[in-house]
């Protein structure tokens, strides 16, 4: 069953989601509806695809890799893609909602624009573009319809439907070039190649036909158009708008040159150079005006009036068909049509037959005489205007404009001879756009040349879209500047994770809701992140501890050191906030780690290598008495004090370590006695010597032996005999 009927899809849930609601916009290969995401309760825009182009493989794959394409950009000057997706026969596109109009609304109702104007809109494009370029993308379809200005006056990128990836370097699609003739730049029409450079010409384009009021080259149908791309250089923009600064002149001739090389290299480049003649002309940013949006919309961000037109290719030639997908033809098409038949409607010169000649004095006389009646003609005028203007001539009437709409109020005054102000106000009973109140009122005797103000309906407020996180007083501003009353109510606050307690979290109703003026919008306020329980993490390790209060909902606060005798270092001790105390998800916790210190093994170590080990672990050695171990070396460790594996507070690191005195005594059997003596006398030991007459003066007996430890001063006796 065929769904997308006229209103076939109204009140449809797609995908169990997104609600169909009225229609927006129809073109040749979908049509777009307002709709609203249940499940965020936010307004969506719905592009459905046609059923035949629904059942068309290739296309479908183009469809997706729009999607794609649009939704990876992530930039605020592109209409954001949110979802899309099939439900039954209907293929669909969510898509970000613009309330507003496109550039070819603003150009229909206000013709070419001024260069501050047309800057502040141009600039915002090629930030859009530049954003799909440095990702790899091009847009092929740049054009004024796809040009969105939301009614807050942002200017968006809209319709990636023709989006690339530029590595492909090519928009044929079979024997069909994508693309809007009136944008395309002549190596899409010659050859079917794109690339960054080809948004730079149509932008070059769009440009130029913001300042002229016009597009560059206009035609019969669309073959001459593209033709006249192709063969001709587009003329410069102070040609039609004199008042065009020269280096804004010069800069949009390179963007729209034949030769893609004499381009900006891509729309980042394009946008660099328009801000270095911005700033050097001291131009300013201007708001962009919304334009007003026609009660029935040719088109909408996604199939537009224009449509998209192929090209066939025909082979090399630089000539290419066109084959439009749309009956209905563009703005552009309609004005270079009537420009045309201007152009053929010009009077003709003929040449007529000269009266007989005249004798030069009749001609004087006469000459002379119709002088005379024409100045007595033209004072009786004069006086006649002079008194009408001093009389009633000076003055004019406000006409009837409430309920009107305001371009045709502006028209009505202006034909009246006043100038009109514009002011806008809420209004619950008059649509937006239509005249509210007039001052002076209707029928007000007013000089011609004076000024009036109109006020315009805005419609019913809607409640105003309050970032989660705002302060409750700026809520409360935004809501009164929308003339509806704000009613804090904390009673009816939330926990939520990501906004602090105190801040706005919601408000009822929802933004983007249209209420009456005066109706009460509550504000909800935060509670910040719900509580939970500190856990048990006591005598684990730090990172089983970390690990566990991150798995509980808390953040990791900078550590405590703490010295306990009973756990060595890197034990958790405890957590500030204690144990089982209940507080907010992501609070700080702070582990309380202990620092002591073991004193290591330090026996039969030398007083160098003990001072080294102690003071790598952030002890001090102390050296105490020592003392005789004829079980250790001299000059070797013999205990420490605190003892080995004891826990040390790092507040008090000091180590006494106790060293061996002991005395090793050396073999001096066989050597000479006297000079064994010396020897053992250096060592710190009595020596006692005796030799006999006849034995020899070399050492035969030691008491005690070679190798022994003995103390300090100890009695060493050495003998020749043996």
């Amino acid at each position: 069953m065929d769904r997308q009927g006229a209103s076939g899809l109204a009140g449809t849930v797609l995908d169990g989601r997104y609600r169909v609601g009225s229609l927006v916009a129809r073109g040749g290969m979908s049509t777009v509806y307002r709709g609203v995401d249940q499940r965020l309760g936010r307004p969506v825009a719905i592009k459905i695809m046609k059923s035949e182009f629904a059942a068309d493989h290739t296309f479908l794959a183009r469809f997706e890799r729009e999607a794609r394409s649009a939704a990876g950009l992530g930039h605020p000057g592109v209409v954001s893609v949110y979802d899309h997706g099939r439900d039954g026969d209907v293929v669909f596109l969510v898509m970000e909602l613009v309330d507003g109009g496109t550039l070819r609304d603003l150009l229909k109702q206000q013709g070419a624009l001024s260069v501050p104007v047309a800057l502040s809109i141009l600039e915002p494009v090629l930030s859009a573009l530049s954003a799909a370029h440095e990702s790899g993308l091009i847009h092929r379809d740049v054009k004024p319809e796809n040009v969105l200005i939301s009614s807050k006056g942002e200017v968006k990128v809209a319709d990636f439907g023709l989006v690339r990836a530029i590595s492909s370097a090519t928009m044929m699609t079979g024997d069909v070039i994508l693309g809007t003739v009136a944008y395309l730049s002549p190596e899409q029409v010659s050859t079917g190649y794109a690339d960054a450079r080809s948004d730079v010409y149509a932008a070059g384009v769009l440009a130029y036909e913001m300042l002229t009021g016009n597009p560059p080259y206009s035609g019969d149908n669309a073959i001459s158009v593209a033709y006249q791309h192709v063969h001709s250089d587009i003329p410069a923009v102070s040609e039609q708008a004199p008042g065009v600064p020269a280096a804004l002149d010069d800069l949009l001739l390179d963007a729209t040159s034949r030769d893609s090389a004499d381009r900006p290299a891509d729309a980042g480049a394009f946008l660099a150079e328009l801000i270095d003649i911005r700033t050097a002309l001291s131009l300013r940013r201007v708001p962009v005006p919304v334009p007003a949006v026609p009660v029935a919309r040719p088109s909408a961000h996604g199939p537009t009036r224009s449509g998209t037109r192929p090209i066939r290719s025909t082979g090399p030639s630089a000539t290419r068909a066109v084959r439009p997908t749309a009956t209905v033809r563009t703005a552009t098409d309609i004005a270079a049509e009537a420009h045309v038949a201007q152009v053929r409607s010009e009077p003709v010169t003929e040449m007529v037959p000269l009266p007989p000649a005249r004798s030069p004095g009749r001609k004087r006389r006469r000459r002379r005489m119709i002088i005379v009646v024409i100045i007595v003609v033209l004072l009786g005028l004069g006086a006649a205007a002079g008194g009408w203007w001093l009389g009633s001539g000076r003055w004019t009437a406000v006409p009837a404009l409430v309920g009107a709409s305001q371009d045709t109020a502006q028209q009505q005054a202006a034909d009246a001879n006043l100038v009109v102000s514009v002011t806008s106000a809420y209004n619950n009973s008059v649509a937006a756009g239509r005249v509210v109140s007039v001052d002076p009122p209707v029928g007000d005797r007013q000089l011609r040349g004076s000024q009036i103000v109109i006020t315009v309906s805005s419609g019913k407020p809607k409640v105003p879209s309050v970032e989660p996180g705002s302060s409750p007083a700026d809520a409360t501003a935004a809501i009164k500047a929308a003339a509806l009353v704000a009613l804090v109510d904390e009673s009816r606050g939330a926990f939520d994770d990501a906004v602090a307690a105190g801040q706005v979290v919601a408000t009822e109703p929802a933004a983007g809701s249209s209420v009456d003026i005066g109706s009460t919008v509550t504000v909800l306020i935060s509670k910040g992140p719900q509580p939970a329980i500190v856990p048990q993490v006591f005598h684990k390790g730090v990172q089983d501890a970390e690990n566990a209060l991150k798995v509980a909902g808390f953040s990791i606060g900078d550590p405590i050191k703490r010295f306990d005798a009973g756990q060595p270092a890197g034990v958790v001790l405890a957590t500030v906030p204690a144990f089982a105390a209940t507080v907010p998800k992501g609070t700080p916790i702070s582990l309380v780690v202990s620092n002591a210190i073991k004193v290591p093994d330090l026996a039969n170590k030398t007083a160098d290598q003990v001072e080294a080990l102690l003071a790598g672990l952030g002890l001090k050695l102390t050296v105490g008495t020592a003392t005789f171990d004829a079980n250790v070396d001299g000059g070797l460790a013999i205990s420490s004090s605190p003892a080995t594996d004891t826990l040390v507070n790092p507040a008090t690191p000091n180590v006494t370590v106790v060293f061996s005195n002991a005395i090793t005594l050396p073999d001096v059997t066989g050597k000479n006695l006297d000079e064994s003596a010396k020897r053992l006398d250096n060592l710190g030991v009595r020596v006692l010597t005796s030799s006999f007459w006849g034995f020899g003066d070399n050492v035969r007996n030691q008491e005690p032996s070679g190798g022994t430890r003995v103390p300090p001063g100890s009695t060493v006796s050495i003998s020749t005999v043996p």
